[in-house]
This record gives C-alpha cells, sequence and structure tokens, in this order.
C-alpha cells in the first residue's frame, strides 16, 4: 500500500503532450508543471495538487489503494472543466505502476493507461496512452518527467 511514498514532496515537471490525440499527429508540446503531493492514510492514499501555469490550468489526482483487492484506483479532476474523470485501476508489478480505465473522446469509447516507472531514482516518469481498440494498440500521448523541487 506504499507504492506511491515515493512521490510524496514537490516536483518540477516536464510535460510532452502531443496536440492530437488518436489522429495520427505527431506533433508534440512541451510545457512545465509543479506537483504538491500529500502522502495520506499511512499510505494506502495521497493527493496531488497540479499547476500548469503556461497552460492557466490547476489540477488533482487522488490515489486510493483497495487492500482486499491490491489495487490502486486513480482519479483526476483540472479546473479545465471541473469534472471528475472515470478512474484507471491498477497495480505495482517488478517496479512499473500500470493502470487502466474506460473513458471516451470526442464521443467514442477509448481504453486509458497509466504507466508509473524510475521511481526509484530522482526522475519517476508517467506516461498516458489512449487506445480506440480495446486495447490492441496504444497511442502514448502524454510524458511527465518530474524531478524534485529545490527547497
Amino acid at each position: 500500500m506504499n507504492d506511491f511514498d515515493f512521490l510524496a514532496g514537490s516536483w518540477n515537471v516536464t510535460n510532452r503532450r502531443l496536440v492530437e490525440r488518436l489522429t495520427g499527429s505527431d506533433t508534440w508540446e512541451e510545457f512545465p508543471s509543479t506537483v504538491e503531493c500529500l502522502r495520506q492514510f499511512d499510505g494506502a492514499a495521497n493527493v496531488d495538487f497540479n499547476d500548469f501555469p503556461t497552460k492557466k490550468i490547476k489540477g488533482m489526482s487522488l490515489r486510493v489503494y483497495d487492500p482486499a483487492r491490491q489495487e490502486w484506483s486513480i482519479y483526476w479532476v483540472s479546473d479545465a472543466d471541473g469534472v471528475l474523470q472515470p478512474a484507471v485501476v491498477g497495480r505495482f508489478e517488478n517496479g512499473v505502476g500500470t493502470f487502466f480505465g474506460d473513458d471516451t473522446l470526442r464521443g467514442q469509447p477509448i481504453r486509458v493507461r497509466f504507466v508509473w516507472s524510475d521511481m526509484d531514482t530522482d526522475t519517476p516518469r508517467w506516461e498516458q496512452a489512449f487506445s480506440a481498440d480495446g486495447g490492441e494498440n496504444w497511442e502514448i500521448n502524454w510524458v511527465m518527467e518530474f524531478r524534485a523541487a529545490v527547497r
């Protein structure tokens, strides 16, 4: 249940995101953000606050561990629309956290995948991918590279 303890603290983040998702685009944008993550419930939950200053957006993630299923549920909401996004659910195995969920994009159903890696380094990495074909093919569309903020 302490899988996300590595994330507690303050971070400077480099974001790379596809401008258009699931359109065949290969145009990426890069922008900064900051993250402040607070550990809760002895490590069985955490909440982080994201500030994307050049995008003028703020967001929040909530991660909660279910000990009976040994799975994490991850939720996201931003002030861009105020909508709590559907959870992605999964676990950590062999040093990588993989989480899946269902959502929609432009009114069409998609699968969503989050992958957390490099948690044992100074530069943890998160990536998001979408699939329009039920998980047969994935398009990575957002990568966040974390670096501890200097205090």
